[in-house]
């Protein structure tokens, strides 16, 4: 840029150099923001799917003098499943029973719900971890004996 100042009567031609300068404390939070919105919004949509994408199923959990018994009420190749464990001891369970998740069956049944997920007997209740097909992530529950508790792809619901 040229500029021209008169000073006592002479013309003195002035040289000034504009210099571009990011103001970094406003840049910094605003980049922040944007990147907060854009996980946000994946995470959100990642969810959304995740929840149509689930199946149903509904299975009554009753902890019984032996161990545990499950009645699957719907979106199963089973109707009852009875097991002693020991407290602590994971058994995984899927659309077609009690299984092993090292070997958990690639046959996917499009009138099942296709879940997987293992129960663990605590010293209070019951200790769920999803693994497929469900919304959650884990549940734990009190459960005493001949108590039950229905769980379906959602989370805890009500006995029916």
């Amino acid at each position: 840029m040229l500029c021209v100042s008169k000073k006592n009567g002479r013309t003195k031609n002035l040289n000034i150099e504009m210099k571009i300068k990011l103001n970094s404390k406003k840049l910094i939070p605003n980049l922040l923001i944007a990147v907060f919105i854009l996980m946000a919004s994946s995470e959100l949509i990642a969810q959304e799917k995740k929840s149509s994408d689930l199946k149903d199923f509904n299975i009554v959990i009753e902890r019984t003098d032996k161990g545990i018994k499950l009645n699957c009420k719907n979106g199963c190749a089973w109707k009852e499943l009875t097991y002693s464990i020991n407290d602590y001891q994971p058994q995984a369970i899927d659309e077609y029973g009690m299984t092993d998740l090292n070997k958990v069956s690639l046959n996917k049944d499009p009138n099942l719900s296709d879940f997987l997920f293992t129960l663990i007997k605590t010293e209070k209740g019951i200790n769920l971890k999803g693994i497929e097909g469900t919304a959650w992530t884990e549940l734990s529950f009190g459960l005493l004996r001949n108590q039950q508790q229905a769980s379906n792809q959602h989370g805890m619901t009500n006995l029916n």
